[in-house]
């Protein structure tokens, strides 16, 4: 315990920093247990599009989406899901919903977004379409 004392004394920046970020993954990991809205694999995607008709709504921006996405997938951009300017998604409110964008790491808030809005179920898909691409995953380009 004294060799920990002095330790602290001796490196407290070092120390501050090492709270921060144990605070900051114990905040993270708590605010993903207690999400309505679940991280899915792409097993899971595909078995959700595949079996239960599933919508992907892909949130990268345009030219991005023509270059690759899933089949079937709508393009939305994050401003029209947080203005509630969701246009045809209105019709799917009872089917899976999957948020899907480049790495999967800015999706939470729409898809949070999205089930505010009425989408009881609505899933974020890991990793985006660069982990659905690096497995070789189909995607559809242009549209």
């Amino acid at each position: 315990m004294q060799e920990i004392m002095q330790f602290v004394g001796r490196h407290p920046i070092l120390c501050i920093a090492w709270i921060a970020l144990l605070a900051a993954v114990l905040f993270t990991t708590f605010k993903g247990l207690t999400s309505k809205v679940r991280v899915i694999t792409r097993g899971e995607a595909t078995r959700l599009i595949n079996k239960e008709d599933a919508v992907v709504v892909d949130l990268r921006q345009r030219d991005d989406f023509r270059r690759g996405h899933i089949a079937g997938a709508t393009n939305l951009l994050p401003a029209d899901v947080k203005a509630n300017n969701l246009g045809e998604l209105d019709k799917h409110k009872n089917k899976p919903i999957i948020v899907v964008d480049g790495s999967g790491m800015q999706c939470q808030e729409s898809a949070s977004a999205l089930f505010k809005a009425g989408y009881e179920r609505v899933f974020v898909l890991k990793d985006g379409i660069a982990g659905w691409s690096g497995e070789n995953l189909p995607l559809v380009r242009g549209k």
